[in-house]
């Protein structure tokens, strides 16, 4: 499949000139990744990098964390520090935004009324946290969480505040509930489904953190309906929440964590393929040859999950971005990594890795009430996916075996008392 895929592609791209001009819309680590990657491999051309943020490209995992509590700003949360971008060479143009991609002429257009020409095109826009409806917000004490100046303005605003409604038990929320609950300030996360994360993780799990936000002070609510969000009747500058069953909870603002929606307008206008994302091959490439689309924003086959994808991670954004980049100057390596995500909260650090269905049937090695345990989901005797809580050298070795595709004996999995070698 893999000397397959790379032959098509080379054949794809095999009457193209070598690109000179390379744009790269987006300035996350997504887009920095790539024009790192472009000047490490040789690439001496142009190089043009278009952001709607005013900040060089940095990442997102410590937004909800380090950064909302206080304890990192953009110094140390770059990818790139200024003195080593200016050493890149690119033409970054911030702020501003791509409006329009010609591709007969290939051509980008911006907000500000510039256009370049480019003879590749690196689509990185991201996406967007999704909004609560309007019909159900009447407020505008609400916030959310998806940049840099976002984060910052939200810890201060919480470093001030009693109590914070968080709308979303996914993984934003929870982060977001768990620094809050650090800075001392009281938290109700509310979630409509009947468990949280239910939609990455299977019920022993969502249980684990039921059970860790609700030891920590959290006040979480599930299969709790949403009906309205408004200023408090009595104080305009706090709101007041009405649910379907007719309760209401008041607190000095909400944090909405209800997902991302990705930045496909601008392909789908151009009429690049999108389904969920902009949809590319195994090295990024879209339906059109001088295109490519990485990060948040990309729909890519994933030869682990077997299946397509579009991965919000940091992994993803960064090894995705390596992938295109070579592709770009005609070095075509398959992006195939397995899945990875983390998140900490409290005192967990909890990893996921691989394929892990809701109704997985998993194996547990070591102390999950004790908050240490590896949690393992097997097919024919080979990993498919592990939880790994506290426990990342487990987890680091199962990704080897999983990358070899070594079975295992499910006994030598579970018995905590031998260590895995």
């Amino acid at each position: 499949m893999t000397d397959a895929a790379v032959a098509k592609a080379q054949a794809a791209h095999a009457g193209l000139e070598a690109p000179r001009t390379i744009v790269v819309i987006g300035g996350g680590q997504a887009a920095g990744w790539v024009v790192k990657t472009l000047r490490r491999e040789g690439f001496d051309g142009r190089l043009v990098m278009i952001a709607d943020e005013v900040h060089l490209p940095y990442e997102r995992p410590p937004l909800s964390k380090a950064v909302l509590a206080g304890e990192a700003d953009i110094e140390t949360v770059r990818l790139v520090k200024p003195d080593d971008f200016d050493a890149l060479n690119v033409e970054a143009w911030q702020p501003d935004s791509a409006t329009a991609i010609d591709r007969a002429q290939r051509i980008v257009r911006t907000q500000s009324g510039r256009e370049v020409q480019y003879d590749r095109l690196v689509i990185a826009t991201g996406g967007a946290a999704r909004r609560l409806p309007d019909s159900l917000v009447q407020t505008s004490h609400i916030a959310y969480l998806r940049t840099l100046d976002e984060a910052v303005a939200l810890g201060e605003r919480l470093r001030a505040s009693k109590r914070v409604l968080v709308v979303g038990g996914g993984w934003i929320g929870l982060e977001v509930a768990a620094t809050a609950r650090k800075l001392g300030v009281e938290a109700t996360v509310v979630e409509g489904a009947p468990r949280l994360c239910a939609r990455s993780l299977p019920p022993l799990v969502s249980r684990f953190l039921l059970d860790l936000h609700r030891a920590n002070g959290v006040d979480v609510r599930l299969k709790a309906s949403l009906t309205k969000l408004e200023d408090h009747p009595n104080d305009a500058n706090r709101i007041r929440a009405t649910f379907a069953d007719g309760s209401t909870l008041d607190a000095d603002f909400a944090v909405a964590g209800i997902g991302l929606t990705p930045h496909t307008a601008l392909a789908e206008a151009a009429g690049v393929k999108v389904d969920d994302g902009v949809v590319v091959d195994h090295f990024g490439a879209t339906d059109d040859p001088r295109i490519f689309a990485c990060g948040d924003v990309a729909n890519h086959p994933s030869a682990w999950l077997k299946r397509r994808v579009r991965l919000e991670s940091w992994a993803n954004a960064q090894n995705q971005a390596i992938s295109v980049a070579k592709a770009l100057l005609g070095n075509f390596e398959p992006y195939a990594d397995i899945p990875w995500f983390w998140s900490d909260q409290y005192d967990v650090n909890l990893q996921i890795l691989g394929d892990i269905p809701a109704d997985a049937q998993l194996a547990v090695r070591g102390d999950l009430a004790g908050k240490r345990a590896t949690l393992f989901h097997l097919e024919d005797d080979a990993i498919r996916g592990v939880i790994a809580i506290n426990t990342p050298r487990e987890l680091k070795l199962s990704r080897k075996w999983m990358n070899q595709g070594r079975t295992i004996d499910l006994a030598t999995l579970t018995d905590a008392s031998t260590a895995l070698a």
